[in-house]
């Protein structure tokens, strides 16, 4: 039986680290290139019986291990898109005035990705906006409105080199 063996604290919370044994993590190689992969093709490949691959599966979403089964969309296919990567410093960067502005940013759209980091910045956001006035209006409603905001850093993306793959190194199966 797989044990809850420490704890992680990821996003404010603290999230129960899983034991995981080889066939654990040879499934999880596979479904994370694709999700919509048949157990029994997946049984196929790391050497159990479909019936153990679909316990197994359900034991890894129930455990939050797998926290969701997504479609990875390519924005460029859907309508034209601008990516930019924003470096955010904040006049207090206590804990209350931290959450109030991480909260702010969840409730927006336009941003894909936010992190609260060390060093001279307080935040790194992903924003992805269709035009460049999209994104004016977005500083302008969320970073230059807020009195708490001291400064911000715009950085366009000019095109993506690596895809996001957040289980590549550092973060082993």
């Amino acid at each position: 039986m797989h044990q809850v063996t420490d704890f992680t604290i990821m996003g404010g919370i603290v999230a129960e680290q899983v034991d995981l044994d080889h066939f654990d993590r040879r499934i999880i190689a596979i479904i994370r290139r694709n999700n919509l992969e048949p157990a029994r093709t997946i049984a196929a490949q790391v050497g159990l019986s479909e019936s153990a691959v679909l316990r197994r599966l359900r034991r890894l979403r129930a455990t939050g291990v797998i926290m969701a089964d997504v479609a990875v969309i390519d924005p460029a296919r859907l309508a034209p898109s601008i990516t930019i990567h924003v470096l955010v410093e904040l006049n207090q960067s206590g804990l209350r005035m931290e959450q109030d502005f991480a909260a702010r940013l969840a409730d927006r759209e336009e941003v894909i990705g936010a992190w609260n980091v060390t060093g001279r910045t307080d935040f790194l956001l992903t924003v992805t906006v269709p035009s460049i006035e999209a994104y004016q209006r977005f500083s302008d409603e969320v970073l230059a409105a807020d009195d708490n905001v001291r400064d911000f850093e715009t950085l366009v993306t000019l095109r993506e080199i690596v895809r996001p793959d957040y289980l590549r190194s550092g973060h082993p199966l």
